[in-house]
């Protein structure tokens, strides 16, 4: 069974409209602060004694292995989870594993200025297919220079979507703050691709968003997709 979708991330027009509303965020925003700006300040000014400062030996630096700096910083496709054994590696992921995160997007310019913003760094991606099921996941990175919750606002979109689903199903995966994974428990029905069920998980860590997907022919357990999305997590 080949993806049946393009891009999972998306249907039509849901990044146009996702991308206006973001815009208007960030419009509304920069008008109050001007407003704020503007105006004279009537609280006093607080004042505070300066606060002692720590002494004493210093922590330890952390290892290579626990600094998930230096780890993130390295080669981000060898964060992502290995293929099982028996599985196959199909046409829809990218032979080197990088991928072009605004081609995701159903405006791919207007999603280059706005992944500027948001500071996006790079995207990878793996997936497999084994009888029929497809896997696909996806990680985002952001640099997080001034924007810090770029990545857990990449996450929140995809749980905006899955969430649109009256009929979708969902549990919160463990450690993972606001991530939570999805089981829509009924046939999905696409013109031109036979209809399939499907489940997803969204989450971030750090400077990392993490989008997973599921498509088989039979309804996909909870257990694949919680075990997908704790493994994965799990390794960042």
């Amino acid at each position: 069974m080949k993806s049946p979708l393009k891009n999972p991330l998306k249907g039509p027009k849901r990044h146009l409209i996702a991308l206006a509303a973001a815009l208007g965020v960030v419009a509304g925003a920069g008008a109050g602060y001007l407003v704020q700006a503007g105006r004279e300040p009537k609280l006093p000014t607080l004042v505070q004694p300066p606060l002692p400062q720590a002494h004493g030996p210093q922590p330890e630096p952390l290892t290579e292995s626990r600094d998930r700096k230096v780890r993130n910083d390295g080669d981000l496709r060898e964060l992502l989870l290995e293929k099982p054994g028996g599985a196959t590696t199909p046409d829809w992921v990218e032979p080197q594993g990088w991928m072009d995160y605004a081609a995701t997007f159903e405006d791919p310019e207007a999603a280059d200025t706005f992944l500027a913003e948001q500071e996006f760094l790079r995207a990878a991606v793996t997936g497999w297919e084994a009888g029929d099921q497809d896997v696909q996941i996806w990680l985002a990175q952001f640099e997080q220079k001034k924007n810090f919750a770029a990545p857990a606002d990449d996450s929140a979109e995809t749980r905006y979507w899955a969430e649109s689903d009256p009929d979708v199903e969902s549990r919160p995966i463990p450690g993972t703050g606001e991530g939570r994974a999805y089981v829509h428990p009924k046939l999905y029905h696409e013109s031109g691709v036979a209809p399939y069920y499907r489940a997803e998980a969204h989450a971030s860590r750090g400077d990392l968003s993490v989008h997973i997907w599921v498509y088989d022919d039979d309804p996909v357990p909870w257990r694949t997709i919680m075990d997908l999305a704790e493994r994965q997590m799990e390794g960042l």
